[in-house]
């Protein structure tokens, strides 16, 4: 605050603000007191790209049905919402007395005469609250009770409006206390969101110092806050509790939970795996299963542009695939999909479609359901009792406990001391793929797609020999 009791515009709460406190209220400290460039990855790179070109989609269906003006300032904002012209691209608004700036897409002037805000997403399923906390700021900075409008990559036009003002009271209360904070604020480590933070490097030696308890795979971040009152602060003293005098903790309940929470201290502590069970891993012709798919199609259907299979013997020559282009040809790869699957059945009659995590068995659903195939013969078999998929992950997390932050198959199988198998692309996943497949989808030039295909199709290679090589370690270790 200035000593006129104002904020500085530097210091003023935006909407913009929102993913990060959703991700970290720490995030939102660093942003503010100690910002550090850093380069978005290609993935997130590409989201922008896509998201200014619906931007422009947008902008180009208003302007074949209204005037359109672009806002320059604060200033020009106002200037031109007193002319009542129909449409503002690109609107500034602030509130000096509740230190708030914004600017959203568009403001669209509605029959009453006040304006509706707008802003172009891609889709209301990614950060579905920051989106709320934005668009809810922008109807308390316009002071009216129109609701704000959210144009959805898919072609819908979704509408927020006096819902989403409790998060936004929320979001507003919470900034204030945080940015008036002279160090960042305490939390808890979270794997999937602190490994991508721009602040990583800032954090996780605090974290590691202090041996944080949340640096545990399993372990919640309310939980460690519990366990901290109880007088367990640090990943040493979980290790040499036991689970019978383990104080219930939210996310931590129970003599199974508690157990292995003990264990995976001591796994991060000394490196041991430890194995709660032993198990019997199916018997029969194992085809190990992965699918690389497309979450940025027009209607925000999931398109899998590859299906990948290792079959038996298992060695590179062993991998077999259906590929499509584009979403138009989803069809005939989903069908692709099926004839692959009945022959891989008549071929190994024990046949057992070994996959990593529910997704491939999740998708399989959905595509039956997309195009009304629930009673097909093949695709009965797959989602049926006597289903031939198996999710490899299920016996790695009711067994085992393993010195790890997470429990993707990318950790396991590239630790040294576990499966050992390192992928030929070093920078390749899940996201890099989607990003090479749009690349290839945009070239032009023949031979650099089939360069980038072949890429593709070596990534998914690696995948399911990957899924192989811990099919294999684990039989070792249930053995």
């Amino acid at each position: 605050m200035t000593s006129k009791g104002k904020q500085t515009l530097s210091t003023w709460i935006r909407p913009s603000d929102a993913s990060a406190w959703v991700a970290c209220a720490r995030r939102v400290w660093f942003d503010q007191h100690q910002p550090t460039a850093y380069e978005p990855d290609d993935f997130n790179r590409m989201l922008s790209t896509l998201g200014l070109e619906h931007e422009a989609a947008i902008l180009a269906k208003l302007e074949s049905q209204y005037p359109v003006t672009t806002a320059t300032s604060f200033e020009h904002t106002q200037t031109l919402i007193q002319q009542g012209v129909p449409v503002i691209y690109q609107g500034q608004l602030k509130n000096e007395q509740l230190g708030l700036a914004g600017y959203p897409d568009f403001l669209i002037r509605h029959e009453s005469g006040h304006y509706q805000p707008a802003d172009a997403k891609l889709s209301s399923s990614e950060n579905k609250k920051a989106i709320q906390i934005q668009l809810g700021i922008y109807r308390r900075l316009l002071a009216n009770k129109l609701p704000a409008m959210v144009f959805l990559g898919d072609g819908r036009t979704a509408t927020l409006g006096d819902e989403v003002d409790a998060v936004v009271d929320e979001f507003i209360a919470s900034m204030r206390t945080i940015l008036d904070l002279p160090q960042p604020p305490s939390v808890r480590y979270s794997h999937s969101k602190c490994r991508i933070c721009p602040y990583i490097d800032n954090c996780l030696p605090e974290f590691e110092s202090s041996e944080d308890i949340s640096l545990l795979y399993g372990i919640h971040g309310k939980a460690a806050d519990h366990l901290a009152e109880s007088g367990i602060s640090t990943i040493s003293q979980l290790a040499a509790s036991s689970a019978e005098l383990l104080p219930d903790a939210p996310y931590l309940k129970g003599y199974k939970r508690k157990h292995r929470a003990i264990l995976q201290a001591k796994s991060h502590l000394t490196g041991e795996v430890f194995q709660l069970a032993r198990t019997a891993l199916p018997e029969g012709a194992w085809i190990h299963f992965d699918i690389e798919d497309n979450p940025l199609t027009p209607n925000r259907e999931r398109h899998v542009y590859l299906w990948g299979f290792l079959l038996p013997d298992y060695d590179t020559g062993s991998f077999d695939y259906v590929w499509t282009d584009d979403e138009s040809r989803d069809f005939d790869g989903w069908l692709g999909f099926l004839k692959k699957i009945e022959a891989y059945r008549s071929k190994f009659p024990s046949m057992i479609l070994t996959h990593y995590s529910n997704h491939e068995k999740a998708t399989i659903r959905k595509y039956a359901e997309r195009y009304a195939m629930e009673t097909h013969a093949t695709v009965a078999w797959l989602l049926g009792q006597d289903s031939p998929l198996f999710d490899i992950q299920n016996p790695v997390l009711d067994c085992l406990v393993l010195p790890l932050q997470g429990y993707g198959l990318k950790d396991i199988c590239k630790h040294p001391a576990l499966v050992n198998f390192q992928w030929q692309n070093q920078e390749s996943g899940s996201q890099w793929s989607v990003v090479q497949f749009h690349r290839f989808r945009a070239e032009k030039n023949e031979t650099e797609r089939e360069r980038l295909k072949t890429e593709i199709l070596s990534y998914n290679r690696d995948d399911v020999i990957a899924t192989r090589k811990l099919e294999m370690w684990l039989r070792n270790l249930f053995r």
